[in-house]
């Protein structure tokens, strides 16, 4: 597999929390954000290099992770959906053999299960590993580091899920989801997780 040594690290965190009414970077698991505890977990993977994307208004996030390692960059168009955020991020990754894309908002989140995604990436025919959400191939994520300057304009919300998706069975590692599948979208959402302990009340 060709690319730059190491892996990086893609951290979706530009979305603007409409449906929820409240900032879910900002929401905490035992005092921490969920915006830092993504970002320190991912850390723990060694990367060579972690992007964060963060949306137009971003400088209560930033304050967030100034004690993190980590490289910014904004969208200003995050309302546009998950393409955009991951085109912005390309220049910094694109030349990457593997690069691990996640999402701030899995409060279930476990440096275990992302290093488990790196260690299968490196032995699927594809260079991929995805997390089984609802059956289906999901974030977090390993994809090649070229994905990201192909990334057609169609793609939108779905970012490299339907790329992921089209894959063969056995060229695509699928890890259980170990309770990723909850995402912190909606007031009820918030309810779930903090019924489970997952987010702090």
């Amino acid at each position: 597999m060709s690319g730059r040594g190491g892996h990086a690290v893609v951290l979706l965190a530009a979305g603007s929390s409409t449906r929820l009414g409240q900032p879910k970077q900002l929401l905490r698991r035992d005092g921490e954000t969920l915006l830092h505890r993504a970002t320190r977990i991912a850390l723990e993977t060694r990367p060579a290099v972690l992007v964060v994307v963060l949306g137009s208004d971003p400088t209560a996030y930033q304050a967030e992770l100034q004690d993190l390692p980590h490289v910014t960059v904004i969208n200003e168009n995050a309302a546009d959906g998950l393409a955009g955020s991951l085109q912005v991020a390309a220049r910094q990754v694109a030349d990457h053999a593997q690069v691990l894309v996640l999402m701030s908002d899995q409060p279930a989140l476990s440096a275990a299960h992302l290093q488990r995604l790196l260690d299968g990436a490196r032995r699927s025919r594809s260079g991929c590993a995805a997390t089984r959400l609802q059956g289906l191939a999901g974030v977090p994520a390993v994809v090649p580091g070229h994905w990201f300057t192909q990334l057609p304009q169609s793609a939108s919300n779905a970012g490299f899920r339907a790329r992921l998706r089209a894959l063969a069975d056995d060229a695509l590692l699928l890890l259980p989801a170990d309770g990723l599948e909850l995402d912190i979208d909606t007031p009820h959402d918030l309810a779930h997780a903090r019924s489970l302990g997952l987010l702090d009340p």
